[in-house]
């Protein structure tokens, strides 16, 4: 990271507050919510009855509602000036999106009373026609400045660029931005055109000036590396609201991801905030912006708060979640297997090294495919959504660790193309970029240091009881999931060169079900299949 990315100085004087405030705005902010209707337990996946009355679950949409007009109210009648808004990624990630598709995740947004909400890159996991659904049901602005949309009739003049609200007297610009490699990582479809986030941003944040507003926010979906090179880039933007990739800001807590805010520095010494909010609806972000008259930003502060059992649920919001609650639950509910230990499906260990969740996931597709000759499984990192803990293991858990309802994929390539493929799942390692590749029947080093293209060595497969050095003339058989063998998450390779490919297998999650099952009490591993140097 660069100099001019940490706090100075200067940056430090700024938010010291060296004039008064001629105007005040607190926003309240979520990111990658990930349709967790429901409470959250420690390992980031659906809470128990018993672990929530035992006080030992976090957020969920009936919390998120009772804390957010708690603070909101509170602030409006202290004459405050308040806007909440979302960093994009509502949809996917439990039974509710598998169910209702985005329609639970509006109604409650609707409900909670959003000001606005960025286009994340997975409410195009259902193609345009999902995010154009969802577009039916909220009222609230849903923006992206980097999209162009003119090409698709579901989506043309339906997200918008900016946004401007009133607040208080005053005019706040919101502006936006979406991973470019959405095309990668979610299913946009050929209409759906990207632009550099950058520039984008810079374009609307121009059209927004001349139009006379100066207090400018950009709700991005782009991840806390892209958010701060913004931060930077971009003249006239007043701070970043980001998302993408689930980083823990805090101006308090001791295991945090980076300070809320952190301080970019632009070139002629402007300073911008940028915060997250982690994901899941476990934390609210509370940034506060102090604009004098002029509409320059003077100062800037706030934290992120935990959603845990001390804020009560709303009682009207927790009946209709258990309303919607009741078709799946026998599903959620059914016990399909026991594990000796926790398996770890963490954002954090399965997009930078070996899980155990990884190990199993591959396994249990060598498993079901072994008969027909595969001998390697490699599942994308991003593909895994949640942890489990040791003991019973319902449905319900297995489908909030693979929601995707992708489907085992079988092929054949060569050696040489599987080490193309490990490449690219390391070129982005760094910034916990969802293409990292968990394996099974293979041993691989990766090296973060060493340039992208670069980074992997002493790829070995298994030759009977030993390990060899893969042989890049030779053909193997691979196990993945569709979704990475069509080309997502960067896995081009395999989409050009997969010979035999057959993509409609049965769905993972049912894959590793079965798995965990068959091998009664399963106990979990991290067995050295990768290598960080």
């Amino acid at each position: 990271m660069t100099a001019r990315f940490l706090a100075s100085a200067a940056v430090v004087a700024l938010s010291a507050g060296m004039a008064q405030a001629d105007y005040t705005l607190h926003v309240l902010h979520i990111n990658d919510f990930h349709s967790r209707i429901e409470p959250i337990n420690a390992s980031d996946s659906t809470c128990s009855a018993e672990d929530d009355a035992a006080g030992e679950c976090f957020g969920g949409v009936a919390r998120l509602y009772t804390k957010i007009n708690e603070l909101r109210d509170s602030l409006t009648q202290d004459g405050q000036n308040v806007i909440v808004l979302d960093a994009g990624d509502q949809f996917q990630g439990s039974l509710f999106y598998s169910t209702y598709k985005g329609e639970a995740e509006a109604e409650f947004m609707e409900e909670i009373g959003f000001d606005a909400m960025a286009v994340g890159n997975h409410e195009f996991d259902d193609g345009p026609q999902g995010l154009a659904d969802f577009l039916d049901r909220v009222t609230f602005p849903v923006l992206s400045s980097n999209l162009d949309l003119s090409r698709s009739n579901l989506l043309n003049n339906r997200v918008q660029k900016s946004t401007v609200l009133e607040v208080g007297g005053e005019r706040i610009g919101i502006v936006s931005a979406l991973a470019t490699d959405t095309v990668e990582t979610s299913s946009p479809g050929p209409d759906v055109l990207f632009q550099d986030e950058v520039d984008a941003l810079a374009a609307e944040v121009d059209a927004l000036r001349e139009d006379g507003v100066t207090k400018i926010i950009a709700l991005t979906h782009v991840g806390f590396v892209r958010d701060q090179e913004i931060a930077a880039q971009v003249p006239g933007i007043d701070a970043v609201v980001g998302g993408h990739s689930h980083t823990f800001l805090s101006a308090s807590a001791e295991e945090r991801q980076g300070a809320y805010p952190t301080w970019v520095s632009q070139e002629d010494g402007t300073a911008v905030p940028v915060v997250q909010a982690y994901a899941y609806g476990k934390y609210l972000g509370h940034l506060v912006l102090e604009f004098n008259d002029e509409g320059s930003l003077i100062h800037a502060h706030g934290d992120t708060i935990l959603i845990d059992a001390s804020v009560a649920p709303d009682e009207q919001i927790a009946a209709r979640v258990a309303e919607l609650g009741e078709p799946i639950e026998e599903l959620k509910a059914r016990v399909v297997a026991s594990i000796a230990a926790d398996l770890d499906g963490s954002r954090e260990t399965c997009r930078q090294q070996e899980c155990s969740m990884g190990n199993a996931i591959t396994d249990a597709m060598l498993a079901r495919t072994q008969e027909q000759g595969i001998t390697i499984a490699i599942q994308n990192g991003g593909g895994i959504r949640a942890s489990i803990e040791g003991g019973e293991v319902t449905m319900g858990d297995v489908l909030t660790v693979l929601p995707f309802q992708n489907t085992l994929s079988t092929f054949q390539t060569t050696g040489a193309v599987i080490v193309e493929a490990l490449e690219n799942g390391a070129s982005r390692m760094e910034e916990g970029a969802g293409r990292f590749a968990q394996v099974a029947g293979l041993r691989y080093a990766v090296d973060p240091a060493a340039e992208p293209g670069s980074r992997i060595s002493e790829v070995m497969v298994r030759d009977g009881e030993d390990w060899v050095p893969i042989d890049a003339d030779a053909t193997y058989g691979v196990a993945t999931n569709n979704y990475v063998r069509q080309g997502g998450d960067g896995f081009h390779m395999f989409a050009a060169n997969a010979e035999n490919a057959y993509d409609y297998g049965p769905d993972l999650a049912d894959v590793l079900a079965d798995y965990l099952a068959d091998a009664q009490d399963y106990q979990p591993v991290v067995e050295g299949r990768i290598s960080v140097n």
